[in-house]
């Protein structure tokens, strides 16, 4: 049995007297694929937020490696192995893919800004070492031959997977992935789709909110579905599939 790797226990939030998400509990284990659904205002986003780093919650907790991590920032949580990426594509446009990459690196490196200033030979050896790792996310995403080119050419999907290969580039034990298919036509969804199945693979596990039904039954190991904030089901896509309460909060009372 794979290794406890996430464990989200009772979280919840409130902005003012909304409560966004309430008592909420889900794990993900090593090389997990899980998936976090729900309708238009479940709570999604708020749960990711949380357990990221980016919002503290209000009540409960993320034990992350065994270690509680509630509150720790996101650059915290990349030096521990816990990386993410967003809806809306964060890259550096006027850089070029490679450069954008090894940006991910940066939570594993050890030089200071005086060796960084003077290219001591730590610094330089750390350089090269980002670049090489950097280059061979690229690889592993196959975009190794466009690691020249300024990242804001380059189509949309193809901007997803450089996304994708910076979230990976340091090597996290996890990485929360923030609608990865949003805005990619079939092909580049497949493409993704490919990448993470690879990925994972290697080692990497995975946790991500998304809208493409077709591509969370088909990568997902387990599905987690969120209602106006609190967790309605949980299970492997074939019980999601066929789960009433799932069905009603989709489609409506009449759905069948």
């Amino acid at each position: 049995m794979s290794a406890m790797l996430l464990e989200v226990e009772q979280l919840s939030k409130s902005f003012g007297g909304i409560q966004a998400v309430q008592n909420v509990s889900f794990y993900v284990k090593k090389e997990d694929i899980v998936a976090v659904i729900g309708p238009n205002g479940a709570g999604k986003t708020t749960l990711f937020n949380m357990i990221s780093g980016i919002v503290p919650p209000t009540s409960g907790f993320v034990r992350f490696q065994g270690a509680i991590v509630s509150g720790k920032q996101p650059h915290e949580l990349a030096m521990l192995g816990m990386t993410r990426t967003f809806q809306n594509l964060q890259l550096f446009a006027d850089m070029t893919v490679l450069e954008n990459v090894m940006v991910g690196f940066h939570s594993r490196l050890k030089s200071g800004i005086v060796s960084a200033g003077f290219r001591l030979p730590r610094t330089v050896k750390e350089e090269k070492q980002a670049q090489e790792q950097a280059f061979f996310c690229l690889e592993q995403v196959g975009l190794a031959h466009l690691a020249w080119e300024r990242a804001g050419t380059l189509p949309y999907g193809m901007q997803r997977l450089v996304e994708i290969a910076r979230a990976a580039v340091s090597r996290p034990s996890l990485i929360l992935l923030d609608e990865p298919m949003a805005g990619l036509n079939p092909q580049e969804s497949k493409q993704l789709v490919d990448v993470l199945l690879m990925m994972r693979e290697q080692g990497f596990s995975f946790l991500f909110v998304e809208h493409d039904m077709e591509t969370v039954m088909a990568i997902a190991d387990r599905i987690v579905v969120l209602d106006y904030g609190k967790k309605i089901a949980e299970g492997a896509p074939e019980e999601i599939a066929r789960h009433p309460d799932v069905i009603k909060a989709y489609l409506g009372e009449e759905a069948v």
